[in-house]
């Protein structure tokens, strides 16, 4: 279990699962793999989804709650709990989603991949401090801190494109029964150190699984349930919650998604056929993210005034904003939900998602060793000169 709690570990799994779901989908196996994943399990009448749904509608909710929980620490107790620890980190994040935004439409604008622009916004925690971890010994710890706020301000921007722009004909009452469900989980987690924890414990899952089914039901995407029931939970066995469940995420939920939303057929066509939404991911992934990161970072470290978070260098930035541009689990589910009814474009966009975070990773693995290498030199010419 320490090692799928490790940084370098789960983000390797992410990416031998992403890899095995390609070379599936273009074996002879894709065929039935895919026939296999879109049975549908569930109680008839009641709640019946196809297990491919199951994975990216109900298991993700679990890496969203795990996401939700390091947040809520993050926002009251951690590096984002006061807006002069967030402000740098929070203009850098705007820069690594408004840039992809604008690279994609300069590619996609006017046609029918026009939607799938909240695509390259997202960065993969995982993979991103999984890297650091791989490449990054020397770095100083503001640079981690950082990424670290980057990567979770990104994944705000992402919860909330999944909720506001993938939303359709909501079901209110079903809406309110899920908020009333998600309050009482609140209230009751409160009450967890208590004599009768067993008891409560079981009445917690009770009620997240309801929070969850009516989410699903009330037209809101399901992985909202989720975030809602992490940032609801009380902090302490919040974390314990999220020690237990990591694990699990890192080593079945995440790979799983990964494997099930790379099933794609790579096309038969040539590179000019290709769709707009492909060629604006693949380039809006590791060229926006870092003109927007890089530059948004530069100008947040002259606004940031005293007593900010400490100042990175510009090869800090770049080096972040090249871990910025790997998408990969967030971005995939964008492309599920921006083009879910429109299959041969889903397809190219989960690929140019594939493609533009593996270019991302190559291009973060050479940055990040080279800020490695300096600062470790720096520092050895500092222990020198105090000798």
């Amino acid at each position: 279990m320490s090692l799928l709690r490790s940084a370098r570990f789960p983000a390797i799994v992410l990416l031998v699962a992403a890899a095995a779901g390609l070379v599936v989908a273009n074996s002879p196996a894709g065929g039935p793999v895919d026939d296999f994943l879109h049975r549908y399990v569930g109680i008839p009448g009641v709640l019946e989804l196809t297990l491919s749904h199951w994975i990216a509608d109900g298991l993700l909710a679990v890496f969203f709650f795990v996401v939700a929980v390091e947040l809520q620490y993050e926002l009251t107790a951690g590096q984002l709990n006061s807006a002069r620890k967030a402000i740098q980190p929070a203009i850098a994040a705007t820069g690594g989603v408004l840039v992809p935004v604008v690279v994609y439409l300069g590619f996609a604008w006017g046609t029918s991949s026009q939607a799938g622009w909240p695509i390259p916004t997202a960065t993969d925690i995982a993979f991103a401090l999984g890297v650091l971890a791989v490449f990054g010994k020397g770095l100083p710890p503001a640079l981690r801190v950082f990424l670290l706020a980057l990567a979770i301000l990104d994944d705000i921007v992402g919860i909330v494109f999944i909720a506001v722009l993938f939303t359709s004909d909501v079901d209110f009452g079903m809406l309110g029964l899920a908020l009333v469900a998600i309050v009482a989980f609140g209230i009751l987690s409160r009450l967890l150190d208590t004599r009768a924890r067993v008891p409560i414990a079981l009445a917690l899952v009770v009620l997240a699984i309801l929070a969850w089914a009516f989410v699903y039901a009330s037209g809101v995407h399901a992985t909202i349930a989720g975030v809602a029931l992490g940032l609801a939970m009380a902090q302490r066995p919040a974390l314990r919650v999220r020690h237990a469940l990591e694990p699990w995420v890192n080593g079945v939920v995440l790979p799983l998604f990964a494997f099930n939303a790379a099933l794609v057929v790579i096309p038969s066509v040539s590179a000019g056929e290709l769709s707009p939404a492909f060629w604006g991911i693949l380039v809006a992934l590791p060229v926006g993210k870092v003109l927007g990161i890089t530059l948004f970072g530069w100008v947040s470290l002259r606004i940031g005034g005293r007593g900010a978070a400490p100042p990175l260098r510009f090869g800090d930035l770049l080096a972040a904003g090249a871990l910025g541009g790997i998408g990969f689990t967030v971005s995939l589910l964008l492309s599920e939900l921006a083009f879910g009814g429109m299959p041969e474009i889903r397809d190219q966009a989960v690929l140019g998602v594939l493609a533009g975070s593996v270019i991302s990773l190559i291009a973060a693995g050479f940055l990040v060793s080279w800020r490695a290498w300096h600062h470790r030199r720096q520092a050895q010419a500092t222990d020198t000169a105090t000798a």
